[in-house]
């Protein structure tokens, strides 16, 4: 179990921030679909294609915002994005239209996206030795708000009326702009001058762009059990529908434990490299084991769902790992936000794209969609290692883009060496 809280009180500071922030989260993932459906009546249809295109619009955002939290210091930016998020939030009661739920949806997912990435200067900042270890305490939390907000939002859509509804958004759009107000006991974080290096590195390095492609392919696992698998247990299985409450949980519970303790073997690129590897592995097993709960009885159904979501839910530490380790150890120190905003494009294809693609594999096509989406999982995680092997070789090295007038609070991760 990792520790409470963490040793500084800045790391601190950011958590909680990061727990508020995931407690209005939690409400809206629970629940923010259904508000748009059921009580602003727009079909389904159009919802999920507003979301979409507020997922690709998101994508350009985070890139800028994150240089710009490098350039003119990342605190207040990141503040800005929780209240930009927070306000847009807040739109959602007015957006009784197709377009205003566009704008409002669009705004709100730009925010976010910028929030991600101009937030990750912080983390490297004050995360000590390692951000990279502080990085999965802050997942761990992010699990249990999340979860505290989801069980918020299921008030909601039991009593289903649209009060109700309207008061789960006006608690997401409070919970933004709280998790704001912890940032001002935050010490600023230098701006890092522009000649530092090159205005648009990060375009530039293609090997971080190979694994930013990479994990967004690994990231697609995120929606298998928010997507994938309760579609596929309603209309392929014969197990209780109430099934899905308990596998979201163990899933949930095992990050919280055991995301730290996960991180702590994954501490240098190479090792980045393998636990991708491990995690494509693990994912293959899952998936074909959630295939073969098709046509069984009810208690075979359950054991292998129970079973397929355990192996699961270890390749998703591992993958987070991964992820963590190889986007903050082959970042240099002076463009973090830059780099980090560019890695975060492979994880918002996943979410404007992944919905559609394990819908039309695994639900349409049926069993062999999911070995394919299995065998997708295993070759991107083959492929990492010598990714990681080419951007050690060929990427910009951290301590030689550091300019001689930047000092940090907290000791940097080391460096990446060819």
């Amino acid at each position: 179990m990792p520790a409470l809280l963490p040793d500084t009180a800045p790391q601190r500071v950011l958590a909680v921030s990061n727990f508020v922030y995931t407690l209005g989260s939690g409400l809206y993932l629970t629940a923010g679909v259904l508000y748009f459906t059921q009580a602003v009546h727009l079909p389904a249809g159009r919802v999920g294609l507003g979301l979409g295109a507020a997922g690709i619009v998101a994508l350009a955002v985070g890139i800028a915002a994150g240089h710009l939290a490098d350039r003119r210091g990342a605190r207040g930016v990141y503040a800005s994005t929780l209240a930009v998020q927070a306000v847009a939030t807040a739109g959602f009661l007015w957006a009784d239209s197709f377009w205003l739920f566009v704008l409002a949806v669009g705004v709100a997912s730009g925010g976010k996206a910028a929030g991600q990435s101009s937030r990750g200067p912080l983390i490297r900042h004050y995360g000590g030795a390692r951000p990279q270890a502080f990085r999965a305490y802050l997942r761990a939390v992010t699990n249990v708000g999340i979860s505290l907000g989801a069980l918020a939002a299921g008030w909601a859509v039991q009593v289903g009326t649209v009060p109700a509804y309207r008061l789960l958004v006006i608690g997401n759009a409070v919970a933004f702009a709280a998790s704001a107000v912890p940032l001002l006991r935050l010490p600023p974080v230098k701006p890092v001058p522009a000649s530092a290096g090159p205005r648009w590195a990060a375009l530039r390095d293609g090997p971080y762009l190979v694994l930013t492609a990479l994990d967004g392919v690994m990231t697609v696992q995120f929606r298998v059990l928010t997507v994938a698998v309760p579609l596929w247990l309603v209309s392929a299985t014969t197990a209780p529908h109430s099934l899905i409450s308990v596998l979201v949980l163990l899933n949930t519970v095992t990050i919280v434990l055991f995301q730290v303790r996960a991180g702590r073997g994954v501490a240098s690129p190479a090792a980045g490299g393998a636990a991708y590897r491990r995690a494509g592995v693990a994912f293959l097993a899952s998936c074909s084991l959630i295939s073969l709960s098709a046509g069984t009885p009810a208690w075979a159904a359950v054991t292998l769902l129970l079973v397929a979501m355990a192996i699961h839910t270890i390749g998703e530490l591992w993958h987070a790992a991964a992820g963590f380790e190889v986007s903050y150890a082959l970042a240099p120190q002076h463009a973090t936000g830059q780099y980090l905003g560019v890695f975060g494009l492979g994880g918002g294809l996943a979410e404007a794209f992944g919905p559609a693609l394990l819908i039309s594999l695994c639900i349409t096509w049926g069993r062999p969609g999911w070995y394919v989406v299995g065998a997708m999982f295993a070759l991107t995680g083959l492929a990492a290692p010598p990714a990681v092997r080419w951007a050690r070789r060929k990427g910009v090295r951290p301590a030689e883009a550091l300019p001689e007038n930047t000092v940090s609070a907290a000791p940097i991760a080391p460096t990446v060496t060819g």
